[in-house]
């Protein structure tokens, strides 16, 4: 038999180590561990453990300038919730204004202009004001993600910075909002784009696809209780992107416009609800916020608890957004009731009665034909 020796490791050699009576504990220990380029941790809580390599130090003199991931804030969501609960708000009254004052030649509108429902605004407010209110608040809001929350480290190590792929996440979701707002405020005040409602519509629709898309791939990161919220917020973008594209195939249609607005005003509110119940003061019984601002829950009691008081929630949101649409239109139809409202609420209810007696009366001679005959004094 041929010996085939085998070269030594130069790194760090193999040594068996035969433990003998002299043997120093603490050298035993120092040999048995592990070598320090590798390190083992959990890389996710529902993942196994694995071994990965530690990243080698900066050279003497040079800093790295990838920093921490940022953790979710509650004015993160707050200043997004309120352009989108303002817009939403003014849509759900304008639509129920213009409707109350013309409901015949009624269009649906992809924004409203503040002269909606026959005057009485203010002479200093811009007739364009919902046009400037969502591009300068996307534009706002962008430059926050992009310039403010990445403090212009937006490139490290001969790429971009890993920890602030979330800042110029939103970014991009914010851009398309901003194109939106720029496109109206082209189409109405310059010659040069001349867009219809129905393809302003279209882009709206985009903006709020970019956003469901976004939530969607970008609720993946959250666990627990933060994912269960961002999933129930892709619900309501979801809507907000059907009742927009409803908006562009069915331009005379009242219900799909003011249901854009609700959609968009709950969207707002939901941010709002998020901001106080994972990052404000409402945080659930038995969920914890940890030293990285992420929640979480002591057990599955607690997590589930957690949930159903987020559908308890959005539920709520839900019925206040209603109340405040049904309320709009009593208000609307108070004070720019056209007389053509009255006469076509008049034949709908008039159509309905003669229906509901046609039913009623054509069960009673089904009835009448299937038994025996009956007498007139018997009636």
């Amino acid at each position: 038999m041929q010996l085939v020796s085998i070269p030594e490791q130069r790194e760090r050699p193999i040594k068996v180590i035969k433990p003998t009576a002299s043997a120093d504990p603490a050298r035993l220990l120092q040999l048995a561990r592990p070598h320090p380029s590798f390190t083992l941790h959990r890389t996710a809580p529902h993942r196994a453990l694995a071994t990965t390599a530690r990243r080698a130090p900066d050279a003497p003199g040079r800093r790295s300038r990838v920093a921490p991931r940022r953790a979710p804030t509650a004015p993160g969501h707050v200043l997004p919730g309120t352009l989108f609960l303002a817009v939403g708000a003014w849509h759900v009254w304008a639509a129920a204004a213009r409707f109350a004052a013309d409901p015949r030649g009624f269009r649906l509108r992809a924004w409203n202009p503040v002269d909606v429902g026959g005057g009485g605004a203010p002479a200093w407010l811009p007739a364009h004001l919902e046009l400037y209110v969502i591009a300068g608040g996307a534009f706002l809001h962008m430059c926050v993600e992009v310039l403010y929350s990445t403090h212009l480290h937006i490139f490290a190590d001969g790429g971009i910075n890993p920890a602030h792929l979330n800042d110029l996440e939103h970014g991009g979701m914010l851009l398309m909002f901003f194109l939106f707002g720029i496109l109206a405020l082209l189409s109405q005040k310059t010659r040069y784009l001349p867009l219809p409602e129905g393809a302003l519509c279209l882009v709206a629709s985009t903006a709020f696809m970019a956003e469901l898309l976004l939530f969607y791939f970008h609720s993946t990161t959250h666990q627990g209780l933060e994912g269960y919220y961002h999933y129930l917020l892709v619900v309501v973008v979801a809507l907000c992107v059907a009742t927009t594209v409803l908006g562009a195939l069915l331009p005379a249609s009242f219900p799909v416009d003011i249901a854009s607005g609700a959609a968009i005003a709950l969207q707002g509110l939901w941010f709002y609800q998020t901001a106080f119940t994972l990052y404000g003061p409402s945080l659930p019984a038995g969920c914890r916020r940890d030293a990285d601002g992420h929640i979480d829950c002591h057990t599955h009691a607690a997590q589930e608890r957690a949930e159903q008081l987020a559908n308890f929630q959005l539920f709520g949101l839900v019925f206040l957004v209603c109340a405040y649409a049904l309320g709009c239109f009593a208000v609307a139809a108070a004070r720019h009731g056209h007389p053509d409202l009255a006469t076509m609420h008049a034949k709908h209810v008039a159509a309905m009665e003669a229906q509901l007696a046609g039913a009623g009366a054509g069960e009673g001679d089904r009835f009448v034909g299937s038994a025996l005959p009956l007498e007139d004094t018997a009636i």
